[in-house]
């Protein structure tokens, strides 16, 4: 027979196990179909193996593994992160040439069990979250058009939305320094200025049933809030969520394969709170 006091001590760990789990001063109140929170024991070897890494050791990289391009900086906490959990920096360098893709200088994240196709990812309503933080030793060089975080559909023929940074190849120019969220058709639907210091924290909503796209956004620990209505965009053709950094070249019409990227590159962008959670209902922790 059970006593009062373990029954009691039962059902307040079955009532803790149900409350929104608490990170940093973020709640994750929605179900969390992906996670990419990095605990805050892993080491870098750890995320050369599928065994202990939240992501897949093999992609996207070039002939250096995870393990030396990955980095773990003392930027604080992002605003879904906690004591647990801690930020993670990717980094390139002149190696970071993914398969032959000589044009681009390329690393990236992939969550694992986030598949080409079939993945949970690309059915009902999803909302990818996701925290970036600048590193003052590795700064981007923004004259340079960039691919930051973005879902590229499964045959590769074109991405359901980008967010990127620096100079969008074909522009005017002028706002290069400003991270902005891209449409399936390219064209730009929302910007902010790159803050140098502070958490900039982003959640972009993509329903595969309606075909619609919504960005939230927020700096630091404030909660986010919706900076787009729910915007019409084609989100059919499956595929992945990339995060990391692409950075494409300049003087060349044929970017994957050629054109110029400086030497001596060592650049990073630090990454926190990156899960992907079901909004069915509406539901999106803020």
């Amino acid at each position: 027979m059970i006593s009062s006091a373990i029954l009691a001590s039962l059902l307040l760990a079955s009532a803790a196990s149900a409350r929104p789990s608490k990170r940093g001063t973020g709640e994750v109140k929605c179900p969390v179909v992906l996670s990419g929170f990095v605990p805050v024991d892993k080491t870098p070897t750890d995320f050369d193996s599928y065994a202990t890494s939240p992501f897949n050791p093999d992609y996207i990289r070039g002939s250096e593994k995870f393990s030396q391009i990955l980095l773990f900086p003392d930027a604080g906490s992002s605003r879904f992160d906690n004591a647990s959990t801690k930020p993670v920096e990717v980094t390139i360098d002149d190696k970071s040439i993914f398969q032959t893709q000589n044009g681009f200088r390329r690393a990236g994240l992939q969550i694992q069990g986030d598949t080409n196709e079939d993945s949970p990812g690309t059915t009902g309503i999803k909302t990818l979250h996701f925290s970036v933080k600048q590193d003052p030793e590795r700064t981007l060089n923004l004259t340079h058009e960039y691919l930051n975080v973005w879902h590229e559909a499964a045959d590769y023929s074109a991405n359901q939305f980008n967010f990127q940074s620096g100079t969008i190849i074909g522009s005017s120019g002028g706002d290069e320094n400003t991270f902005k969220v891209l449409n399936r058709q390219n064209t730009q639907v929302w910007s902010t200025p790159i803050d140098a210091t502070a958490w900039q924290n982003f959640a972009i909503t993509l329903d595969f049933v309606k075909n619609t796209l919504q960005v939230y956004y927020s700096k630091d620990d404030e909660p986010l809030a919706a900076v787009t209505d729910a915007l019409s965009n084609d989100n059919s053709g499956e595929g992945q969520y990339q995060i990391g950094i692409l950075k494409k070249p300049t003087g060349t019409s044929d970017v994957v394969n050629s054109g110029f990227q400086e030497t001596g590159i060592d650049e990073g962008q630090i990454y926190g709170g990156i899960f992907l959670e079901d909004s069915a209902d509406g539901c999106v922790s803020l």
